[in-house]
């Protein structure tokens, strides 16, 4: 049986692991899956990580097309999200309605969870510096590397976590709380791309058309990511 090899970051494991079963079907393969946050991904890569179709933030393909280790014509945008804040099932959730009122939501917060590596988590350490309160939020922070921090509020490990809100859905037993303050939003695109030394080049760019298909857009719709139509990304390539 064919083996497809396929990284993102954590954003788009759960749509993933909902769409691969029917493509694997009707393509009689097996899709192996990958998961890590950005960065830890983008340092695989540079080492040499064998795999024939990535989606990861728009920053990071245009720069692996720069470098020749994606294909520049198969770098196609696909999903959107922002940022949100979840906390354990049932708990009160934080006035988010202002800047000012998450701020004081993040300071009155026993704990706040959130990653080191991946992007919203990287974006949220500048953010909290920028809102004057780093020294307070880092004083009771819950981090790890990457993975799925509102975990960590369903084990009682903290009382509110910021990530991506795919991310956030994606956990049982944590409630989405909301996006937060547009003022201060970051939104990530996420896009594919075949890899350059992809052993299986015409299956990568059919498992992409299928990213790319009404179906699969309906999964990111339901999993918190909104579709960005396919577009193709501006590349000097």
């Amino acid at each position: 049986m064919t083996i497809l090899k396929l990284c993102s970051g954590n954003g788009l494991s759960a749509s993933f692991r909902e769409l691969m079963p029917a493509f694997e079907r009707a393509h009689s393969c097996k899709i192996d899956m990958h998961f890590e946050p950005a960065q830890i991904l983008l340092r695989e890569i540079k080492a040499g990580l064998d795999v024939d179709l990535g989606l990861l933030g728009t920053g990071i393909m245009e720069q692996l097309s720069k470098e020749g280790i994606v294909v520049s014509e198969t770098v196609r945008a696909l999903t959107k999200n922002g940022i949100g804040v979840g906390v354990r099932k049932g708990a009160a959730k934080p006035d988010m309605s202002s800047v000012e009122a998450f701020k004081q939501a993040l300071l009155n917060a026993r704990t706040v969870a959130y990653t080191t590596e991946g992007a919203s988590g990287i974006y949220f350490a500048g953010l909290i510096k920028k809102l004057g309160i780093e020294d307070a939020v880092k004083a009771k922070a819950r981090t790890q590397p990457g993975g799925l921090v509102a975990d960590l509020v369903v084990k009682g490990e903290a009382e509110i976590a910021v990530q991506q809100i795919p991310e956030i859905l994606a956990v049982t037993g944590a409630d989405y709380a909301g996006p937060i303050p547009d003022e201060i939003q970051q939104y990530s695109i996420n896009a594919g791309a075949v890899f350059a030394k992809s052993r299986e080049p015409v299956l990568a760019r059919k498992l992409l058309d299928y990213l790319c298909s009404t179906e699969a857009a309906k999964v990111f719709r339901a999993r918190g990511l909104e579709d960005r139509k396919s577009t193709r990304l501006n590349s000097s390539h």
